[in-house]
């Protein structure tokens, strides 16, 4: 396998497929619900890293509810077929996890319900690895309070954390990265959560990853631009070859956002 790619200079904008897996398949849903099948993750995987991607997110959905480990076998399959920052979460929960994910072939671990009830896994990790390992990942849902709340287990437990308030404590601890998640825009298609990305990347020191709703090239310049984001994650649009990578890079390059192609 070829050396890993040096992921580009600060300034330039990341696209990043997302692998959720269940039961060793890619799969993706909406609001995250209604789960389909969306293809083998190996495959996908190594189709990405050749059109292009900055990044890959693998996310082991069902994990943690589950109640086990991540599985790292199929990590190690999808790494040796990549070559370009892998990042791998999903029910860890310690730096004896995260090592064994290290050595199946990730180059960062996200972590999520088990940083939350456990902050101090992120300040341990961090102190291990380097907080360029750690990625926090917060699923959260605006509320009719007006407040965007985080959700643990997949999204299927709601807390009263602030998602900004945990966010900063995570920072603070040592997280690295945030991957933002905005379950009321997941699967959606109609555009990213502009305002709490924002949010995000405007009060914290770290990049910030934008997930939830990308269905159109111009819902990425949006939140490259008014968004602020420093990395845009998607799915289905991308496993079910709805927008090519490629393309978007080209449009994205157009719209004098600045993308390594």
């Amino acid at each position: 396998m070829t050396d890993k790619i040096v992921t580009q200079s600060p300034l330039a904008k990341r696209i990043i497929p997302c692998l959720d897996i269940r039961d060793g398949r890619t799969v993706k849903g909406v609001n995250f619900e209604n789960i389909r099948d969306a293809g083998d993750p190996v495959e996908l995987g190594a189709f990405y890293a050749e059109q292009g991607a900055d990044e890959l997110v693998f996310l082991d959905i069902t994990a943690t509810v589950e109640k086990r480990k991540t599985l790292s076998e199929l990590v190690n399959r999808i790494a040796r077929h990549i070559n370009i920052p892998f990042t791998v979460g999903g029910g860890v929960s310690s730096i004896d996890d995260a090592s064994v994910l290290l050595k199946n072939g990730a180059d960062k671990v996200s972590v999520n319900t088990a940083a939350f009830k456990n902050p101090d896994l992120i300040k341990n990790l961090a102190k291990e690895f380097g907080s360029q390992f750690v990625v926090l990942a917060i699923d959260t849902r605006l509320e009719d309070d007006g407040e965007w709340y985080v959700y643990l287990s997949g999204g299927r437990v709601k807390t009263n954390a602030k998602c900004t308030d945990w966010a900063k404590q995570a920072v603070d601890l040592g997280a690295g990265e945030i991957l933002l998640t905005s379950m009321n825009h997941d699967g959606t298609k109609q555009g990213f959560a502009l305002d709490i990305t924002r949010q995000l990347s405007e009060t914290l020191p770290v990049p910030i990853i934008a997930s939830g709703g990308g269905g159109t090239m111009p819902h990425f310049v949006d939140v490259f631009t008014t968004g602020k984001a420093d990395a845009a994650l998607a799915a289905s649009i991308f496993h079910f070859k709805e927008i090519a990578i490629p393309d978007l890079k080209r449009y994205l390059k157009e719209n004098h956002i600045h993308v390594r192609i």
